[in-house]
């Protein structure tokens, strides 16, 4: 047991060792999952009986008639303090209920063995005097049959009845030989189930330092991780400062860099609007002077004397009323240049507000460099306190006697299968002389069964109605010679049998109810964790037999219920009593020094100002440069209309009809000349212009200069005074919490790198106390050698060995009395009445 113990701080001290400096990782990308290699055993949990498990149910059923009692869990108890010393001591009280309790409990069997004994006493008794009766021509040993009224239907009754009853023997008989033939295989089955338990133990010592050298390499997994976080100090702490810098930053500085390219936009364009507007104004320019000439040359006509007669004078007067209308349009010259606001944002163009802005940024983008050059030595420093754990751990694990102490386990698991080994020959032997005894038994019964088969056989077959008693034929006589002959062998031996049987069930019913069944229900276990039940000095017999401490609350049935669920050796027998993991797993003290260089780290980073006075400047400038007070609709009217306010070539035809209505002369000649010339300007300037590309280019370009303006120019001054307002905003954030988000993320990237050793020493602690040398094997050996071998493979077959014969024994008593009674009708007799009808024999 001193071993034992051994073996079980060696497998504490292996966990702790390798569990005293790792790290795990969290939420970060590229998490590391630990899972201890599993052992795979080859030994099932649970005996299965197969195509015998309904017969051996069966017996169970009958069993629980028997003896229909709980587990007497306090019988029990006192039985083993009193040493099973069951002696009846009047003096003592307790010494006589206990002894009633015993035979209370037990009354069932001692009923059925009372029964037993009877048979085996009067069977013998009975058989002798039957013997001696028979040979003074008693009993029906007289060769005579008197008549006797419904003989036939007698003598079918009695051929059925022994019929029936012969049967139920056979079945009894077969239920004997079946469980006859699973001792035979006993032996082998044994062999097979000890082998897999020892393959697991096998198992059990090979893969312990497997899964000890897959604790101890987790740490340089998870230390790696460490390391290559800690590499990546400027992605992680760095680029954890600027991202909470860019969420508050980014906005404004998009809306700044929008309003740059904003004021780029306005200056192109009032470019194009202003180039758009001279050219426009220049054509118009031309045409309103072409339009003058020949409106003052028609003026200049109707000025003639011969405008003064009568018809003359009204269409003239109707000339000089539509000369109002021969000019241009004269918006586009109305229209305000706008070189005062282009002069004023070209000169806030020579500030590039966008520049400025992306220097700015450019010093929160250079943070994660900054923490890189600033946490060198930091850094440094603790990968120098892991490499350290580290060396520790190892030289720990080599100090270690694993190899040693799984040797010493290993030979004695191979003794022990040795010393299994060399009993085997005489566990054969004795299997050998158990089964032949029950072949033995069975064949008995066979024969005494086949006697009555062969008796009905002849006597059925051979029974002649026609025949007298005297003259029956030598079949019919011959089956009653084989139906006594039964009988005779049925006295002779069916209470030796009676003897096998009364041995074979109280053995058979008192381990299946005092052993299998209270440990399929672990009720056995309860018995063994009595207190001070097999040790008068120890409440816990199983932690004063490892430990020496029997005031530790360690139990057969917690043993064997977390052995059962492949729990740990630690855990299982709570060697933290012995040594304790938790507190050499001391997360605090084993992170102290990793936290203590964390707080070493200091970073910090200058005052980071947004935008300075120029860009502000800008911004302001750009506000009051006067493009939000251009009047866009006015220049977006103008695009609209028309050259001129009257269409030319109507006015020209119209001149033409009137000037025909005037008499031939001077008057009507000049008034045509000045219509044709108005159709020349219209050809010359109206024309081209609608048609020439460039004219509607520039009409287009105008129109979407001053779309564009009047987009840029909406609300100007209060976007600008939001912009202001938010960057006041921001430039006070920087300036006031720059310094405590460098705090908190340096704190989360030690509490990152810290978490590491945290998961991994927890999942250390986990993994020996539940997981590392699971000690199933042991409960699935105690299964295999009480539930599968000693229940399954000797007491089931007993208890149907003993079902069966017993039941073929018992039977055997009205099988005799109905043969006697049946061979009156099939033997010969020597003298017989006198019938007028023979067939009623």
């Amino acid at each position: 047991m001193a071993f034992v113990l051994r073996v079980l701080l060696l497998l504490g001290l292996c966990g702790s060792a390798s569990s005293t400096g790792q790290l795990t990782t969290t939420s970060t990308p590229g998490v590391l999952h630990y899972e201890l290699p599993t052992m795979v055993y080859e030994t099932q949990g649970t005996y299965e009986p197969g195509f015998l498990g309904p017969l051996f149910r069966m017996v169970h059923n009958f069993l629980q008639v028997v003896q229909p009692h709980d587990f007497p869990l306090d019988i029990v108890t006192k039985l083993i303090q009193r040493k099973f010393d069951i002696s009846v001591d009047y003096k003592e009280p307790e010494s006589v209920v206990l002894v009633l309790k015993v035979a209370f409990y037990e009354i069932g069997v001692l009923v059925c063995v009372l029964l037993g004994l009877l048979f085996l006493v009067f069977m013998p008794l009975v058989g002798c005097c039957f013997c001696m009766c028979r040979c003074c021509n008693r009993c029906g040993g007289e060769m005579y049959q008197r008549q006797k009224r419904n003989e036939s239907c007698r003598r079918k009754y009695f051929a059925l009845s022994l019929l029936v009853i012969c049967m139920l023997m056979s079945l009894g008989i077969m239920f004997a030989f079946v469980a006859n033939h699973q001792v035979r295989i006993l032996i082998q089955k044994t062999k097979d189930v000890a082998d897999s338990n020892f393959r697991d133990f096998q198992v059990l010592i090979t893969e312990t330092p497997k899964q000890i050298e897959y604790i101890v390499s987790q740490y340089t997994a998870t230390k790696n991780k460490a390391f290559s976080d800690l590499n990546s100090i400027d992605s992680l702490l760095g680029g954890g400062i600027k991202d909470q810098l860019k969420s508050k930053v980014t906005p404004v500085v998009d809306e700044i860099k929008a309003m740059a390219t904003a004021i780029k936009e306005a200056k192109a364009a009032l470019e194009n609007m202003n180039s758009s507007l001279q050219s426009l104004q220049d054509g118009s320019m031309q045409l309103s002077n072409s339009l003058t000439n020949v409106k003052n040359d028609i003026e200049n006509s109707l000025n003639n004397s011969d405008c003064t007669s009568g018809p003359a004078s009204r269409v003239c007067d109707g000339i000089r009323t539509s000369l109002s209308n021969l000019e241009s349009n004269p918006g586009l010259s109305q229209l305000p240049s706008v070189d005062r606001e282009l002069n004023t944002v070209t000169d806030i163009l020579r500030t590039d507000l966008e520049a400025l802005i992306k220097q700015r940024c450019a010093l929160i983008d250079e943070i994660p460099d900054v923490v890189r050059n600033q946490s060198m030595i930091v850094v440094t420093d603790v990968k120098e306190v892991l490499n350290s754990i580290s060396s520790d751990i190892h030289n720990i694990s080599q100090n270690i006697p694993i190899e040693e102490t799984l040797l010493e386990l290993s030979g004695q698991l191979n003794n022990s299968n040795r010393l299994f080994y060399e009993e085997m020959p005489r566990l054969e032997e004795y299997d050998s002389y158990w089964w032949l005894g029950g072949l033995i038994a069975c064949f008995l019964l066979t024969l005494i069964v086949i006697f009555f088969y062969l008796g009905l056989l002849c006597g059925v077959f051979g029974y002649d109605k026609r025949a007298t008693p005297t003259g029956r034929g030598c079949v019919s006589n011959t089956g009653g010679i084989f139906l006594m002959a039964g009988v005779g062998f049925s006295f002779l031996f069916c209470w030796i049998l009676m003897i096998l049987v009364v041995l074979t069930f109280v053995v058979g019913v008192n381990m299946e109810k005092l052993v299998c069944e209270p440990y399929a229900n672990k009720k056995l276990l309860q018995v063994l964790d009595t207190p001070y039940l097999l040790s008068d000095q120890w409440e816990f017999y199983l932690s004063g037999l490892i430990f020496g401490k029997p005031n530790i609350n360690l139990t057969f049935e917690q043993v064997y219920r977390d052995c059962k669920r492949g729990r740990g050796f630690y855990g299982t027998f709570q060697l933290e009593n012995v040594f304790n993991i938790s507190d050499n797993l001391n997360i605090k003290k084993l992170t102290g020094n990793i936290n203590s260089e964390f707080e070493n780290l200091s970073v910090n980073i200058d005052n980071i100002e947004l935008l300075d006075a120029q860009g502000i400047k800008v911004l302001r400038d750009f506000a009051q440069s006067g493009i939000d007070r251009i009047n866009y609709p006015l220049y977006l009217n103008q695009t609209e209309n028309a050259p001129t306010k009257v269409d030319l070539v109507a006015f020209s035809s119209s001149l033409e009809t009137q000037a025909n209505q005037l008499p031939e002369g001077t008057l009507k000649q000049s008034l045509n000349r000045n219509a044709q010339t108005i159709r020349a300007i219209h050809q010359q300037h109206i024309l081209p212009m609608e048609q020439s590309l460039k004219y509607v280019k520039m009409r287009k370009a105008l129109k979407q200069s001053v779309r564009i303006l009047e987009h840029i120019s909406d609300g100007l001054p209060e976007k600008v005074k939001e912009i202001l307002s938010s960057l006041d905003s921001v430039q006070n954030f920087l300036t006031n919490n720059v310094s405590f988000i460098v705090i908190e993320e340096s704190k989360k990237f030690g509490r990152m790198i810290v978490d590491y050793f945290e998961r991994y020493l927890q999942w250390v602690l986990y993994a020996v106390t539940e997981k590392m040398t699971s000690c199933k094997p042991m409960a699935t050996a105690l299964d295999s050698a009480i539930d599968s071998v000693l229940c399954g493979y000797v007491i089931d077959p007993l208890n149907l060995f003993w079902f069966g014969i017993g039941k073929a024994t018992v039977l055997s008593l009205p099988a005799v009395i109905i043969a006697v009674k049946l061979a009156k009708y099939y033997r010969r007799m020597e003298s017989e009445d006198m019938y007028d009808d023979p067939s009623r024999y």
